[in-house]
């Protein structure tokens, strides 16, 4: 993707009416990224616009049945393909790097097969590279734009996300740091609504992965049917946050295509991509959501100050509250379709910004988390009081705090 290619994918989203997802996706894989980023800005681009561009976290294009074959032949031999009663030549689910076929072991597990669907890498990467520059070049006329929106960052963090998914060792490895948060939290904060599939690593590679299939749907679907309840909805924000306040490590990209709901159990899959922040910002975050929830707009302007790394004379600190009140004087007990949480929050950071404040890179991966969580309120219960509802988890966390 050159960055005419790259213009006309922003003006492709950005268009009046509904975008083209098969041109976004003869873009290569890094329009797709992209596109899915955009997907979860219901906020601005609209419900409709938004419903159409998540199809790019499933509905991708299947490989023909020759390159399945093919595909299959490479990554494995003879003697991986004699521990399978059978495999489903007709994919379950196609992803923008990998495609999902279930399966059955000779001794009777049902399972699904991810495989990388062709090696992307090196165009990736050239794709990065062009936009990167572009980038680059804007910001030299707009340095702010680095502090505020950092297109150059966001850019890279897709890029690292990606290149961890295309290797699929990664999903199990990052799994297991999952399990073990899990494991030595699970008698101090009541996770028990959450889940890992099995992971066959005996039959697994780098380009290919087995694992426990999951009888269930994903949240995508749930939202898509209009069959995903606000109660367990509230579950997720319970378990991935004390992932992302409680700890700071947490699944990197648990977009709604990457949760599966079986038998009340909360599944969390594809973890090939992880995220981490430093306790300054978890501690920091924690605090200015609490105070948020409580409508104290003046401990959540000390929160954001404090989660700086640059700390302001008093006169542009009371400067930067006198504006920030003003920001949120119409936010106490607004729902999420009135006010979203994921603009507001992008306001915030941009005043803080413009008032001399400076961030560390970490905070981004957990507003993409935010994000994640916003939307998928916004489709499933537009009249929630957000804020409010999420009283009930701070006692649990602030143990960790």
């Amino acid at each position: 993707m050159n960055i005419l290619s790259f213009i006309d994918l922003i003006r492709e989203i950005f268009k009046r009416g509904t975008p083209d997802i098969n041109k976004i996706q003869n873009k290569g894989l890094l329009a797709v990224k992209i596109g899915q980023v955009f997907a979860l800005r219901i906020d601005f681009l609209g419900a409709e616009k938004c419903k159409e561009l998540a199809k790019l976290y499933q509905d991708n294009k299947n490989l023909p049945q020759e390159d399945f074959d093919i595909l299959l032949n490479e990554y494995t031999d003879i003697s991986w393909e004699k521990k399978f009663a059978y495999i489903d030549n007709i994919p379950l689910a196609s992803a923008s790097i990998g495609q999902v076929h279930k399966g059955k072991l000779i001794t009777g597990e049902d399972v699904v097969i991810k495989l990388i669907k062709k090696e992307f890498t090196a165009t990736f990467k050239k794709d990065v590279k062009n936009v990167l520059s572009l980038f680059k070049f804007i910001t030299l006329f707009y340095p702010k734009l680095k502090r505020v929106a950092n297109p150059i960052y966001l850019l890279e963090m897709i890029e690292q996300d990606t290149l961890n998914e295309l290797k699929l060792s990664n999903e199990w490895e990052h799994q297991d740091i999952l399990i073990n948060i899990y494991k030595n939290n699970k008698d101090k904060v009541d996770l028990r609504d959450l889940s890992f599939p099995k992971i066959y690593r005996n039959l697994s590679n780098d380009k290919l992965m087995v694992s426990e299939e999951i009888k269930g749907e994903t949240f995508e679907k749930l939202l898509q049917n209009k069959e995903l309840s606000y109660h367990t909805l509230k579950k997720l924000f319970r378990i991935h946050g004390f992932y992302m306040f409680g700890i700071g490590t947490f699944h990197g990209d648990l977009h709604p295509g990457n949760i599966i709901l079986s038998d009340e159990k909360i599944y969390f899959v594809d973890c090939g991509a992880i995220g981490h922040v430093s306790n300054k910002l978890r501690v920091g975050l924690f605090n200015f959501m609490k105070h948020l929830s409580y409508y104290d707009f003046t401990g959540c302007a000390e929160s954001l100050h404090q989660m700086s790394d640059i700390i302001l004379p008093q006169r542009k600190y009371n400067e930067f509250h006198n504006k920030f009140l003003k920001l949120y004087s119409n936010f106490a007990g607004k729902t999420v379709s009135q006010v979203s949480l994921t603009q507001q929050m992008m306001y915030t950071i941009k005043l803080g910004v413009n008032h001399g404040m400076a961030f560390e890179r970490g905070i981004f991966p957990i507003i993409k988390s935010l994000m994640y969580l916003d939307g998928m309120v916004i489709r499933c219960n537009p009249n929630a009081v957000l804020m409010e509802d999420m009283r009930e988890y701070i006692p649990e966390l602030e143990p960790f705090i």
